[in-house]
């Protein structure tokens, strides 16, 4: 559907990949993942990550399981092959980061981050640093964590008040304390390798004050292992509704030794380098959870006898997929699951375009899109996959409540991933606000005559309902983009809808193009097996009961702000 592998014979680090390849990775990902990482999903969640004086200890059987994860080499599966990782696309590495979520997703959060960390340092680090430290940031020898959020400044970083201090040698004294810090400390690798927001004494005053600096957790000696203790320390762990395998630290820097990242005052565009990698690798934590959660319900579904389906009375009683309203729940988790699949491919590839495409121009059109659907990714995966996680638990019914199966710890563990890496309310200020209204919508614009471009070969009986989901979309951008200036709030009223609106029209897009490609296939070959023919049914399932939700977005946001703002705040 997408020609990933045209796309890969146009850049050179891919043109030796092929699709036999791609899955014979994918598959020994799933068989390692199936053994040893999802039998230890529930117990870590049970036992948790510990802290006593200092020390995080991680649940039972995680180190080993990590340390067999990264002895294999899947931690540097897409870093640069300069420094030890294997240069893989990251088109193809969504797949193995939504197999990571589903199969544990508190274990995968110390591995997603050092990826993230190896990102940033990729992009923006000298060649002694990243020497240094992306060979074992790689390996899985040394983690990574970012070090962003204060007590008295979450989503406004141009509060924090951690302070980095020059030195003689080149190096800096951190000294702060940071909270909400994913991994920030625990016993499962030899090193921890923290990227910190600080302020340089001459710093101005706001964002464009913060510089970034590397922090590890030893300093790392000449021979390349890690030597004495840096001056970095957890003062704890928080008490969480879900991911309890993963420590959530907060951590304390007194005078710590650290390393410039960038340039002086440029550390939050730096950073951001991290935080949108993490908010893709996040929005995959969203669809694993929901994916998994969904063929747990599907097989609990098939062999639970309740009832005599409604359009099937004087019969047996049925297991429960043949009620309609367990269908209704089952086939909008596969819906969205699998067109969140399709989209995070679909931004995998354009993050290949814009890294590595031998054409400038080629490679900026690539980053705008990637800007334009990364929030989008974040927010829609997340909120979507929640709410396939409660359908699942629905599925089961009460069973659904108790531990003993499964679903409501992934109902928790999918809950955080609407919250951190900026909540998905941030996520939509940055698309309206950012990526449509300060662009005047130009990406937006020339991203729907792709779409209604493709809505010309789409199957007949999709065009008039993808072409009508496109002109909505048009119109209440337009409307919106006429109406901020004369209205402050409109703009925040609007994003959470405006992100959902926009969501589901790329969906349908997305399911098109499937269905187009699975007919072709089919009347290829009629006798292929099923899974082209369900591509098509969720295809029909997806425009009929999902897309049709675009028209109560769109009535919402077309009555504006006033509703919303007519109360005094102390009233609300």
């Amino acid at each position: 559907m997408l020609g990933a592998q045209r796309i890969w014979q146009r850049i050179p680090a891919f043109k030796e990949l092929s699709r036999e390849f791609v899955s014979t990775l994918l598959e020994e990902a799933s068989k390692v993942l199936v053994n040893e990482w999802l039998p230890l999903n529930r117990e870590g969640d049970e036992q948790g990550a510990r802290y006593a004086n200092g020390v995080v200890t991680v649940p039972p059987g995680f180190k080993a399981a990590y340390d067999a994860w990264a002895q294999a080499g899947w931690i540097g599966l897409s870093g640069d092959t300069a420094f030890g990782g294997q240069g893989m696309p990251r088109s193809m590495t969504v797949g193995v980061d939504e197999m990571l979520f589903a199969s544990n997703t508190s274990l995968n959060l110390y591995i997603t981050l050092t990826i993230g960390a190896s990102v940033l340092l990729e992009a923006h680090a000298d060649e002694a640093i990243k020497a240094r430290y992306l060979p074992k940031l790689y390996s899985g020898e040394w983690s990574g964590v970012m070090a962003l959020t204060e007590a008295q400044a979450g989503t406004d970083l141009g509060l924090i008040t951690t302070r980095a201090q020059p030195r003689s040698d080149g190096t800096y004294g951190i000294t702060g304390t940071k909270i909400f810090i994913t991994s920030g400390e625990h016993d499962m690798t030899s090193n921890i390798v923290h990227l910190v927001l600080a302020k340089l004494p001459d710093a101005p005053a706001g964002s464009g004050g913060i510089s970034l600096f590397l922090v590890p957790k030893f300093l790392p000696k000449e021979d390349g292992s890690a030597g004495a203790r840096n001056h970095v320390m957890s003062l704890g762990i928080e008490a969480k509704m879900g991911i309890h395998g993963s420590p959530t630290n907060v951590m304390r820097y007194e005078d710590a030794a650290g390393h410039l990242i960038g340039e002086p005052h440029k550390g939050l565009a730096c950073m951001f380098t991290m935080m949108n990698h993490e908010r893709l690798a996040i929005g995959m934590q969203g669809l694993g959870l929901a994916e998994i959660a969904y063929q747990n319900a599907r097989a609990y579904a098939a062999q639970r006898v309740q009832g005599t389906a409604e359009g099937r009375r004087g019969g047996p009683a049925h297991s429960i997929v043949a009620h309609p309203d367990v269908r209704r729940m089952l086939l909008l988790q596969r819906a969205l699951n699998e067109g969140g699949r399709a989209f995070a491919m679909l931004v995998g590839m354009y993050l290949d375009v814009a890294k590595c495409a031998d054409d400038p121009i080629e490679r900026a059109s690539a980053e705008r899109f990637v800007a334009l659907f990364t929030p989008v990714a974040k927010a829609f995966f997340t909120d979507r996959g929640y709410e396939g996680c409660v359908l699942a638990q629905q599925v089961l019914g009460g069973h659904g409540y108790i531990r003993e199966w499964g679903i409501e710890q992934y109902v928790r563990d999918a809950r955080i991933a609407q919250i951190y890496e900026g909540t998905n309310g941030v996520q939509a200020l940055d698309l309206l606000g950012r990526k449509v209204v300060r662009d005047g919508a130009r990406t937006l614009t020339e991203w729907l005559l792709e779409v209604r471009k493709d809505a010309g070969t789409a199957p007949e009986r999709f065009r008039a309902r993808l072409i009508d989901a496109v002109t909505t979309l048009e119109t209440v951008s337009s409307e919106l983009l006429k109406g901020a200036p004369a209205d402050a709030n409109l703009v925040g009223s609007a994003a959470s809808e405006y992100l959902d609106l926009f969501g589901y029209v790329a969906y349908a897009w997305l399911w098109a193009k499937m269905a187009r490609v699975a007919e072709a296939k089919i009347a290829a070959n009629p006798d292929a097996d099923n899974f082209c023919a369900d591509k098509k049914a969720l295809a029909d399932f997806y425009f009929a009961k999902v897309l049709p939700r675009i028209h109560s977005l769109a009535a919402s946001i077309r009555n504006g702000s006033s509703a919303l703002m007519a109360l005094s705040d102390d009233r609300v």
